[in-house]
């Protein structure tokens, strides 16, 4: 019998696809780049259930149209072999099954029953706050790392999940709490310094906010490129509210974009800090039409709303007709999307991917026409606060000008 870093109970028949497993989990708590040595371990064992459910839930955190197809050769192979796996297994198993079917309210569920069952079932807990975190459900991020936390009082990971629920729910004094008592477990423990990152930019602490990012940066090691773009991506944010704009500039360059150009969210990373440093009366030069290379292929992925305001803005930026065939393609989705994020996307995403059009293309009026109005309804969209104030910044110099 094995078992996992964690203590749980893992069906498996060596030690070296248990190692593959806890790659996977250690990777994806701690945003690290073993994270997909989970592929090579579930094509080296077919037969076990949980690394293939694994793959499967790797490959959907791609964020892209073609994630369902590429992890259903896994979730298949997972499925084939639960009947002898143990029922976390089993339960985690059906969570990426709702996952790949984009029935994210059962998936949801499973993520909550999994706490309350399984509270050191890290992978499967983390990505049910991802699944809140996207449809701008902070309580049930906070629900989640609420039911896991005295199950993990020594781990780190579990109070930097508690610290960026807490600060989604705007409890920041119990964030930046959570989140010390993640780094005194962890020093290297980089959610735990995001969560920080908003709180003090939430409270206007920002020299101290840019001081404590600056010191925890030696200990970005081996990150995969969303945490490592990201928290970066939150020093500049610091550096452009303090006027230092050529730090914000040279951060855009050599720690924010380049690491997976072909990655959502580090391409939505770039959008965001391309648009605040123009916003800021920063000259980004031709930088937009290198991330708009990239943003090409994006027409018609409709993952997200967040991600799809994003993708239509940067495409805009550089000038191109693909933009005009993005907000096409989203108005047309928007009709049928899945009926629990209808609203989202018909009634936010939509008027606001309009705004922002013309935003870009500098039809100051059309912008406040139709962005100003879903302002008070950003939350539905996904993502977080500090992220979503974009949208708020372009609406505020509209507004202006």
């Amino acid at each position: 019998m094995y078992h996992d870093w964690l203590g749980n109970t893992v069906t498996a028949d060596s030690a070296a696809t248990v190692q593959g497993i806890d790659d996977f989990v250690h990777g994806f708590v701690a945003y690290e780049t073993k994270a997909v040595n989970i592929l090579a371990t579930a094509d080296n064992d077919p037969d076990c259930c949980l690394a293939n459910a694994y793959a499967a839930m790797l490959y959907m955190f791609l964020e892209a149209r073609q994630a369902p197809e590429l992890a259903a050769p896994y979730l298949a192979r997972a499925e084939a072999a639960a009947p002898g796996a143990t029922a976390r297994e089993q339960m985690a198993t059906a969570a990426v099954r709702a996952w790949v079917d984009n029935d994210i309210l059962l998936a949801q569920k499973l993520c909550a029953e999994t706490a309350a069952l399984f509270p050191h079932e890290l992978a499967t807990v983390k990505a049910g706050q991802y699944h809140h975190f996207n449809l701008g459900d902070a309580p049930g991020m906070l629900r989640l790392a609420e039911a896991i936390i005295e199950a993990n009082q020594d781990l780190a990971y579990a109070h930097g999940m508690l610290a960026f629920g807490q600060e989604q729910c705007h409890l920041l004094a119990e964030a930046e709490q959570s989140a010390r008592r993640a780094i005194d477990l962890q020093h290297k423990e980089p959610w735990a310094h995001h969560a920080i990152a908003h709180v003090m930019l939430t409270q206007g602490r920002l020299d101290e906010g840019r001081v404590f990012m600056t010191e925890m940066q030696p200990t970005w090691t081996d990150l995969n490129s969303f945490m490592y773009s990201h928290n970066w991506w939150h020093t500049a944010v610091f550096d452009l509210a303090l006027g230092d704009h050529a730090s914000a500039l040279a951060i855009y360059d050599d720690h924010c974009w380049g690491l997976e150009k072909d990655y959502a969210q580090d391409q939505i990373g770039a959008v965001s800090l391309l648009a605040r440093l123009e916003l800021a009366g920063v000259d980004v030069g031709a930088r937009w039409a290198d991330v708009a290379g990239y943003l090409k292929p994006r027409v018609d992925d409709h993952v997200q709303p967040f991600l799809t305001m994003q993708y239509v803005y940067g495409l805009a930026r550089a000038g191109l007709e693909e933009a005009d065939q993005m907000m096409a393609s989203v108005a047309e989705f928007a009709e049928t999307a899945p009926e629990f994020q209808r609203a989202a996307w018909a009634e936010v995403c939509v008027p606001a991917c309009r705004g922002l059009l013309a935003h870009a293309r500098g039809d100051y009026s059309a912008t406040v026409q139709n962005l100003g109005p879903v302002i008070p309804r950003l939350e539905e969209i996904g993502g977080s606060h500090a992220q979503r104030d974009l949208f708020v910044l372009v609406a505020r110099d509209a507004a202006e000008r």
